[in-house]
Formats: C-alpha cells, structure tokens, sequence
C-alpha cells in the first residue's frame, strides 16, 4: 500500500475541506475530483496511487474532498457549484497556490468550468476528463440520462450503496468488472467517500447541473479527454463542450471506463502531461518479476452471517496471524489483505506453492477453506503495491479454485519442474481480461 500523504483542514464558509498536497513540480495542478472521493482512501489502491504518483512526477498536485464527502465536514447535504468553487478558492489560497491548471474529472468539470471562467487570471490551464456542461436529457440537449435512467440510479444508490452492486464496476469500471477483489476494492472506496444519503443529494444535485451558457466565456487553455466507449458520460458531451468553448482541444481515446485510473490511464496521463508541460517524458515503472498468491476464505459472506459481526472479526484476525506466520516461514512478502483474502509475493515459485499449500492445511483448524491461485509474472511496484497483468491472472486463477484447492498457471508448473511438487493438470480455461487461453493446475495435497 502507497505511502498516504498529510491530510491537512481549511475552513471554507461554514465546513472544513480535507486537502493533500504531492509532489513538488513547478506547475501547481488542483485536481477536483468527480461524485464522490477519500482523499486518504486513494491510496489503498495501486491503479489511483498509481495515477497520482504520475501527476505529481510532473506537477504539484492538490487533492481535495468536496463538502459532504470523503475526509471533508458531511454536516449538509445541500451544495451548490458556487459552494465549491468557494472551497477550491479555500485550498488554494491555503497552499499559496496564486495560479493553478484545473484537472477537473466528471462532476468536477462544471465546477471547474465556472472556477476558470471566473478567475482566468489564477488559472493557467483546464483540463476535462469525462466531462459534461448539462448531465440530464432535453430536446436540445439528447445525449443527457433521461428521467427513467436517473430513477434507476438513484434507486440503486438508496438500496445497494456500498457494494458491488451499488456502483458497478460494469458501469464505471468495466475493465475490473470480472475481478470481485477489485469491484469489492471499488465498493470500500465509494463507502469511504459518502454515506448512502450523501451520494443520493450529490447525484441529485448533478441531475439539475446546466453550465452551457459559460462555455463561451471560457478563455483559458482548454483540454478536453474523454473515452469514446465509456458507459457513464457519452462522448457527445466532450464534442458538444468543444464546439463551444472557444480553442479547445478534444482528443476522444479508446476505452469502457469512466474512472480515469482503470484501464489504459498512460493515455490520458500523456495528453495531460504534453498539455501542460510542453512535452513527454518515459516512465517506466520499477518492475520485479514475482510469484503472487491469492488466498480467499471461500463461502465468507455465509459463514460471517452465521457467526455475527464480533465472532467473525475474531476469526479474521485469527486467520490473519495464521498466515502471516506460514508467509514468513515460506519467506513470503505480505502485500495487501482485502476483506476475506490475502496478496503476497514471493520470489520463488516453489516456495509460492509450498505456501499456499500451508496456508490451506492450516487454516482447516479453524474450521476454513481457502481457495488460493498462483502466477509468476512481472509486476509493476507502486508504493508498497504490485500492480500489472500478473496480479490480474493470479487474482483470475484464484476465482476459479475450489474451496480448499490450490491452483496455478502453467508458467508457474513449468517454473518448478524438478521441485518435487506434484500438479495436477486441471483444465484450460478463459481468464476474463487476460489474453489467450491458461492451462491451470492443482496442487496435490
């Protein structure tokens, strides 16, 4: 997990607004954020911390929570775009920002639309990702949610706020769809940002929003990015903004997603980059290549009814030591726990196997399965994070497992001929989001 930056308050009117500064670039770079966010919470996940180490290798990046979500004061629930551009004004004047490009993401692009078009003078560049200037139908305006689609969203959000179901990785996040660690990832994050009531008034706020007639008074550098695929926001608001504010520029890029950080975000990060900066430079991320184990508690959900709240954070903690202790006997690095499961790396294969292996044995003390999957692959670092196609295909091979099964990829088995491990072969199978068929294999016990 990411290093999460100081979180530091500035009172704005009558709340506080939670602020992170990162990086130290010589162009300050305020990002305002879309729907709902946890300035803290962005770190707890590879593909954010990702995106934001990015940003700041170039700029000086200032994150912020806006009234009613995230680490800010949720004491209303009531907000207007002038509100905002108020708590904007707040955190900039707080870090002696005089002069800021606006990175503003979904929602956050009307704010910031009418933040540039009132203070051109503190601000250098705009950049719009998944934007709109209105976000609901009308006659002149079609490609907005029409009313059905509105009370089918808001009803999601007041009945299945907080889990996969409630903002669905199929919408926002397509390329994660087919991972439950990652859609449950997803889940925690928005239940960090806002409480049930708090996303259903900030939606409906943003089903009122209509800031067409300021995109002619918009007279600062302007980059619009949108995703020509994405489910949330059509791309016929990025080419109607663009029409309409006088020298922007569009690039319309491939992919499903709304959220800026899922899918091929070095798309985006590179346009941004060359806008603000002139240029573009390489980076590669640190990469290692690793053995990386999935271990998830099968049938959790049922057995944590069973047992009642306190009983089963018992039997988690119990189950966390459990593990950490095989994980250092099989010289294991511990890389994240999510929920019910477990990530770690290894530098050895055989050891991977041999560990997973443990693991499972053990833990039926407890009366627990686990199903664990294992790849080798290389895995980008990020932070204390691993990232990369690997974590995706060992996360894929764990999701197939039995409970109490140990399965592998084939570039594991092939790794560890000679080791004395006996795998099983087991089938091939389509990993969802991976390239190509796998043969999988199990180890014996």
């Amino acid at each position: 997990m990411a290093e999460v930056p100081s979180t530091r308050y500035v009172k704005s009117d009558d709340v506080y607004i939670a602020y992170q500064v990162v990086g130290e670039g010589p162009l300050d770079l305020m990002f305002v954020p879309g729907f709902v966010s946890n300035v803290e919470a962005i770190w707890q996940s590879p593909y954010r911390s990702r995106f934001f180490h990015r940003l700041a290798s170039f700029c000086r990046v200032i994150l912020f929570d806006k009234r009613g979500t995230g680490m800010s004061d949720r004491g209303s629930q009531i907000f207007t775009l002038e509100q905002r551009m108020h708590d904007v004004q707040a955190v900039l004047n707080e870090v002696g920002s005089e002069r800021a490009a606006l990175f503003g993401v979904s929602e956050g692009g009307p704010m910031s639309l009418l933040y540039a078009a009132t203070y051109p003078e503190r601000t250098s560049a705009l950049v719009l990702y998944g934007c709109y200037a209105k976000r609901s139908w009308s006659p002149d305006y079609p490609f907005g949610w029409t009313d059905e689609r509105w009370t089918r969203v808001l009803d999601n959000f007041k009945h299945h706020w907080g889990t996969p179901q409630g903002v669905s990785a199929t919408m926002w996040a397509p390329s994660i769809a087919g991972d439950p660690r990652a859609a449950e990832d997803l889940a925690a994050y928005f239940r960090a940002s806002a409480s049930p009531g708090a996303a259903v008034s900030i939606m409906s706020m943003n089903r009122e929003i209509d800031v067409r007639h300021i995109l002619p008074a918009t007279r600062v550098p302007t980059l619009i990015l949108h995703r020509t695929a994405e489910h949330v926001i059509d791309v016929e608001h990025a080419r109607y903004m663009a029409r309409h504010i006088p020298g922007a520029r569009l690039v319309e890029l491939a992919g499903e997603d709304h959220m800026a950080w899922f899918g091929d975000q070095d798309s985006i990060l590179d346009e941004v980059e060359q806008f603000l900066t002139g240029g573009r430079h390489a980076h590669e991320p640190e990469r290692v290549l690793a053995t990386v184990l999935f271990a998830d508690i099968a049938g959790s959900t049922a057995r944590a009814a069973t047992l009642g709240d306190q009983s089963w954070r018992e039997l988690l903690e119990t189950f966390y030591a459990r593990v950490r202790e095989i994980l250092r006997q099989y010289r294991g690095r511990e890389i994240s726990t999510t929920g019910d499961g477990f990530l770690a790396t290894f530098d050895g294969p055989a050891r991977a196997v041999r560990c997973a292996r443990a693991i499972s044995d053990s833990v039926r003390t407890l009366d627990i399965e686990v199903r664990c999957g294992l790849h080798t692959g290389e895995c980008e670092l990020v932070g204390n994070d691993i990232a990369g196609i690997a974590v995706h295909t060992g996360a894929r091979v764990a999701a197939i497992a039995a409970p109490g099964e140990v399965l592998v990829s084939q570039t594991v088995r092939d790794l560890v001929a000679g080791s004395g491990l006996v795998l099983e072969e087991y089938g091939t199978y389509t990993l969802k989001g991976v390239p190509n068929e796998w043969r999988l294999f199990r180890a014996a016990t």
